[in-house]
């Protein structure tokens, strides 16, 4: 009973923590860049800006408006659930002004002997040591950039899509613990392994 206490206890603080800290980044107001306009409708806020526009239906329990050049988002209650909305709805309203106003961009690097990239129109085409080429066609609003044969970077203003789209073409080959080949983010850590030839010598 006690071991069933601890864990229940535990958690509560969990979920306390994480809906004081999102309570938190819920109260910041976001500033409105010029060249952008946000237009709220019941429950839809709908941002255009210089790269494209977005819409975004609130969630349950959750009040926003604007005032002047600010957008301010309130909650109707204090429960865990409505602290935790709140902070979100702030975090998606700030990352759609952003991505209207400047984009989002994430790199990969292809590791590999003979690996590579290019772009057929708009499709993405990898040789990643397969008896055949994969094929990525980008997500809805996505674009394709491949400098060189050996780096790709996804283009959108819908952070959540660049990110959903970049580990699409990542898990095509993810990179190997042994010698690195595969698709990695830029500046991603793999933790690598030794080989069996020199563990084998270690022993």
């Amino acid at each position: 009973m006690e071991k069933k206490n601890w864990w229940r206890d535990s958690w509560l603080c969990v979920v306390i923590n994480f809906g004081e800290k999102m309570s938190r980044i819920g109260k910041m107001p976001i500033s409105i860049p010029e060249g952008v306009s946000v237009d709220i409708k019941d429950a839809l806020v709908n941002v255009k800006g210089p790269k494209g526009e977005l819409s975004y239906e609130t969630l349950a329990g959750i009040n926003i408006v604007q005032e002047n050049s600010e957008i301010i988002i309130s909650r109707k209650s204090n429960d865990a659930k409505n602290r935790a909305y709140h902070g979100l709805s702030r975090s998606l309203i700030a990352n759609m002004i952003e991505g209207v106003s400047n984009g989002f961009s994430k790199t990969l690097k292809i590791i590999g002997t003979g690996y590579r990239a290019q772009l057929s129109g708009s499709k993405l085409i990898l040789n990643l040591g397969f008896s055949h080429q994969v094929e990525i066609e980008p997500i809805e609003g996505i674009t394709f950039d491949v400098p060189d044969q050996t780096t790709i970077i996804v283009i959108g203003i819908n952070k959540q899509a660049v990110g959903q789209q970049a580990a699409v073409i990542r898990d095509k080959r993810p990179p190997e613990p042994y010698g690195g080949k595969g698709v990695r983010y830029e500046n991603e850590y793999v933790r690598r392994k030794a080989g069996k030839a020199k563990a084998t010598t270690g022993e």
